[in-house]
């Protein structure tokens, strides 16, 4: 019987999202109360699982999410993310720049949510094909494969974040295993691939590129650009190791441990943006800060989404259902990494957002990661890769891509959903192999 209602409960968010176009957050609420009241549960338990589950996912995840939006915001209307793309084609040249576009894309994919980061580089693109005089799936589709990538592989980006923190897999590692993935899935979805596309010829509309324009005379400098970008990499990577070689009781220590809690990376890496990119040049405190604040307005949807999934997950946990499903999964004959991305991959093809299938998968498969010894950063990694399968006209990105590019609902099939596609197998067959040597 649990084992049925979950399957309902799917069915009826598929249909409250998909086809009803209920918001998403309201959706999960409902489903969640649903489910509830369905499995037996009292409605005073019932509210204080929805309380414990908003809370409990979104805890420290709504400083890295919210940091996250800062720097993307600051990254973006600063001009850097066009600084660093500028510097990797010369560094390529016109011969290889679809391998300095996967770069540039995926270097400004981590900082930038998806959106934000689709806006930027278009018009960035359209510019690059012009000049190159190359096809301009060829160039685009290596630089919007990696920012896909990056969107659904790496924290900070809120899906990988909140996966992450509800399966407890260290932030750090997440990111390490993360971009060692990354690499085949962007160097096959990307220049790979886009090279298969040159029959193909768009004609994007030029007054959809309304953004800042910022001058190549004022766009900040290549080194502070990059450095900007990466920080937040460099501190999660570095500084999580580094806290187990000094002695917790010491100042060092201590501080080396501060440095390494995630929240105080992103923290640390606003900062020296706001600095950096803003004050430096010019800008006025006020008017960084306003930037700030359309930041995070831009981010609480993605906050309400995962909230509204973490209310989710506690009553499939409070109502025993989890446990259940865990006991159902023991008996199938499939590593929990390969069912982790099926499951976020039929969710994706039904919703077709890639942040409800990766958090509606994990109040899933959580019991089976409690009851196997599986690598919970691995696991991230997996429903991520899940979570980008096919995109099609339930996705947001399918219609950005379509719209942008101008092209049919065949073509945009045959470009972007094949792309998301690569992206996600591949990164599945790269977990399963990296599997083997961690």
């Amino acid at each position: 019987m649990p084992l049925v209602l979950t399957f309902l409960g799917i069915l009826l968010l598929v249909f409250l999202i998909a086809f009803v176009k209920l918001d998403t957050f309201i959706s999960f609420l409902l489903v969640a109360v649903t489910l509830g009241l369905v499995s037996g549960m009292e409605v005073s338990a019932i509210g204080k699982s929805i309380q414990t589950g908003i809370g409990g996912t979104l805890g420290d995840l709504v400083l890295i999410i919210g940091f996250g939006a800062m720097l993307g915001r600051l990254v973006a209307e600063s001009g850097a993310a066009r600084r660093i793309t500028n510097m990797l084609i010369g560094w390529f040249g016109i011969k290889n720049i679809r391998w300095g576009l996967a770069l540039a894309g995926f270097i400004i994919g981590i900082p930038l949510f998806y959106n934000a980061g689709f806006i930027i580089v278009v018009p960035l693109i359209f510019t690059i094909a012009a000049s190159s005089r190359l096809p301009m799936l060829t160039v685009a589709v290596p630089m919007l494969s990696a920012l896909s990538v990056a969107h659904g592989y790496l924290p900070p980006h809120p899906s990988p974040a909140a996966i992450a923190n509800q399966l407890n897999a260290d932030i750090g590692r997440t990111l390490i295993y993360g971009i060692i993935v990354s690499i085949p899935a962007i160097v096959i979805a990307g220049p790979i691939f886009g090279k298969t596309l040159k029959g193909f010829n768009p004609k994007p509309d030029r007054d959809l590129f309304n953004i800042r324009e910022v001058p190549d005379h004022d766009l900040p400098g290549a080194g502070i650009s990059f450095l900007v970008a990466l920080l937040p990499v460099v501190l999660l990577t570095v500084f999580g190791p580094l806290k187990s070689r000094f002695a917790g009781d010491t100042f060092l220590g201590k501080t080396v441990a501060l440095v390494a809690e995630p929240y105080m990376g992103m923290l640390i890496s606003v900062l020296v943006a706001v600095y950096a990119l803003g004050l430096r040049r010019g800008d006025t405190m006020k008017a960084v800060m306003k930037q700030l604040e359309e930041a995070v307005k831009a981010a609480a949807p993605i906050l309400l989404v995962i909230a509204g999934a973490g209310a989710l997950k506690q009553i499939f946990t409070d109502s025993g259902t989890s446990k259940y499903i865990g006991q159902m999964l023991q008996g199938v004959d499939l590593s929990p990494l390969i069912l982790g991305w099926a499951i976020a991959a039929v969710i994706r093809v039904c919703v077709g957002s890639a942040t409800v299938a990766g958090l509606t998968t994990v109040g899933i498969i959580l019991p089976l990661i409690q009851q196997q010894t599986v690598k919970p950063e691995l696991m991230v990694l997996a429903i991520g890769s899940g979570s980008l399968m096919f995109s099609h006209l339930n996705d947001g990105g399918f219609w950005l891509f379509k719209e942008y590019f101008n092209l049919s609902i065949k073509d945009t099939i045959k470009t972007w959903s094949v792309m998301e596609s690569i992206v996600s197998v591949v990164g599945l067959a790269g977990v399963l192999l990296l599997n083997l040597f961690v």
